[in-house]
């Protein structure tokens, strides 16, 4: 790429926001030009509007420090300054659906990390390794909106990006899931929190979080669905039930998954790993700058994966995989990880931001 595109991040100032800035300070294609947050922050730099509440372990990028914050609501005078914007604002779920559509009816495409269009049905919702071919609902998208460039594309919830990869390729290589029982062991910066804003998760377990367990059954289904009269409609199998726990851990999120397979399609236990070993999707084949080469990889230890030692594989981009047995009452049973706030959240952001430019729906303005 001769000239690095221009990047807009809203709500920049969040702990996602934080995120997207540390993973592209470096970018080989896109440079940040403009961070938005709410009016509080506007008219402040950015290490003003931050504080001390930067909440990476790498230091804030120099790049950003002295950079004015915009207000969100400002939309053409941030749309004038970049060439598309990552979305993580704090609002209410109509507030967000309001501000990005604005986004995208300024002809500048929003990448976002929020819920509140995951399920608008001209919205590809996409994991870049598992569902690409979403992404030709955009046309269907701008013609809705009345734009030439601008769309809107989201980010699944994180807590599914631990066991739904796993079964994606098993059903790529025939072996259905019929039946799917996750629980979820997860961190406290999915909640965008640390242990010194939250202390009461310390050594203690909640064994609820608010809306994530539907979110984790609905949302493989829209994964993959299929494009009908310009529509994503939703799978309907397998059947996925969860339960959604926050654990005393800053980073990762952990499933343990039960399965049944359809009938006469109950794989043998070598052949499961050799599909999860293997299994490659568009980002590895088209070398985006973040895709893992290797996206799943297969742990034989009895005591893995482990949050601290598995967590950052493949930069936090790829999902590690381990316990495959089989089950006394299911099929098998195995247990997944994945980097909640880098492939989770902003870190899938920018991968499918990589993947829309590689696919030319997102260009130079």
């Amino acid at each position: 790429m001769d000239k690095k595109l221009r990047v807009g991040i809203l709500g920049g100032t969040g702990m996602v926001g934080q995120r997207f800035i540390s993973l592209l300070e470096e970018h080989p294609w896109f440079e940040v030009a403009a961070i938005a947050a709410s009016p509080r922050s506007a008219g402040k730099t950015y290490s003003e509007a931050v504080g001390g509440r930067w909440k990476m372990d790498t230091p804030m990028p120099a790049s950003v420090k002295n950079m004015i914050v915009k207000d969100v609501s400002d939309v053409e005078s941030v749309a004038s300054e970049v060439d598309f914007v990552f979305s993580a604002v704090d609002m209410s779920k109509d507030e967000i659906k309001k501000i990005e559509e604005k986004y995208a009816k300024a002809e500048t495409p929003v990448v976002s990390n929020n819920s509140a269009h995951r399920w608008t049905p001209d919205v590809p919702m996409v994991v870049p390794e598992l569902n690409p071919e979403h992404l030709e609902i955009i046309s269907a998208q701008r013609e809705r909106l009345g734009t030439k460039r601008g769309f809107i594309a989201v980010k699944p919830n994180c807590s599914i990006q631990s066991y739904t990869p796993a079964l994606h390729a098993l059903k790529l290589a025939g072996f259905e899931p019929k039946t799917v029982v996750a629980t979820t062991y997860q961190a406290i910066s999915g909640a965008g929190k640390t242990f010194k804003e939250w202390p009461e998760m310390e050594r203690n377990i909640i064994p609820f979080i608010g809306g994530e367990e539907e979110k984790s059954e609905q949302e493989p289904l829209r994964i993959w669905g299929h494009i009908e009269n310009g529509e994503i409609v939703k799978a309907s199998s397998p059947v996925i039930t969860t339960q959604c726990i926050r654990v005393p851990v800053l980073d990762g999120h952990t499933a343990a998954v039960f399965l049944n397979f359809e009938e006469g399609k109950k794989p043998s236990k070598e052949q499961i790993i050799k599909v999860w070993r293997e299994f490659k999707g568009v980002p590895q084949e088209l070398n985006l700058p973040n895709a893992p080469k290797n996206f799943i990889q297969y742990l034989e230890e009895d005591n893995r994966p482990q949050v601290s030692l598995d967590v950052n594989y493949e930069n936090g981009f790829g999902i590690s995989l381990g316990r495959l047995r089989e089950d006394t009452v299911f099929d098998y049973k195995f247990v997944g990880l994945s980097h909640n706030t880098i492939r989770g959240a902003a870190g899938g952001g920018v991968l499918t931001a990589e993947l829309l430019v590689a696919k030319d729906y997102i260009t130079a303005k």
